[in-house]
């Protein structure tokens, strides 16, 4: 999911758990990342949101939340920002985290 700021706050206010993937198409690491976050989206589908904010449009949104570097994932529960993530994991680190806030 494309995350703007026109849905940014709807999605992450409406939805119990949401990852948002801050990410640039210059960097190589959210390149990397890309598949990892797509196929996220496609497994906790009707779990969580999974979504991405490219950086490069949506500046209001980096600056709100302090993002230096990317890629930077940030998990929501109940619209409050629980945790942040610098640099790629595995697939599983981000499962383990998504699991984790849906319980």
């Amino acid at each position: 999911m494309n995350l703007t700021k026109e849905n940014f706050y709807d999605t992450i206010n409406d939805n119990k758990v949401v990852l948002v993937d801050f990410w640039a198409s210059w960097c190589g690491p959210c390149l990397m990342l890309t598949p990892v976050v797509e196929t996220l989206e496609v497994e906790y589908k009707g779990k969580a949101i999974v979504g991405k904010v490219d950086t490069q449009a949506e500046t209001y949104l980096s600056t709100e939340y302090g993002i230096r570097s990317l890629p930077t994932l940030v998990l929501f529960k109940d619209g409050k920002p629980v945790e942040q993530f610098v640099g790629v994991r595995p697939k599983s680190f981000y499962s383990d985290k998504l699991d984790y806030y849906l319980n």
